[in-house]
């Protein structure tokens, strides 16, 4: 079992950038598909971007070429780097973890494959 907890949200004017982490306890994270997801006010949660035991990423087409998943496995903690934040990527933004076939396939942006879940982090994009 894996504990998530999420840190770095914020609120920042559009054009700018945050840093979003996610540490983990329990367990490691190379045994895991690992991902970010975000939940928008009244809407569902959508994945975000997923990153696989080798490093291999997969992102959602609204956030390409601006936001960058990464982790550090020594400390054990998932990154999300969101540049040119829009005011549409307003919501609070979660880390879970899968099992590692998850990231291979298309399923990775599936909330019901996902096992454990960080509590989320508000980010707040205003024009």
């Amino acid at each position: 079992q894996v504990q998530l907890v999420e840190s770095g949200g914020g609120s920042v004017q559009a054009g700018g950038s945050l840093r979003l982490s996610c540490a983990a306890s329990g367990d490691t994270y190379s045994k895991y598909c690992m991902g970010w997801f975000r939940q928008p006010p009244g809407k569902e949660r959508e994945g975000v971007a997923a990153i696989d035991s080798d490093g291999s990423t997969n992102y959602a087409d609204s956030v390409k070429g601006r936001f960058t998943i990464s982790k550090d496995f020594a400390k054990n903690i998932l990154y999300l780097q969101m540049n040119s934040l829009k005011p549409e990527d307003t919501a609070v933004y979660y880390c879970a973890a899968a099992p590692l076939n998850v990231c291979w396939d298309d399923s990775w942006p599936e909330v019901v494959e996902y096992r454990y879940w960080g509590q989320g982090t508000q980010v707040t994009v205003s024009s």
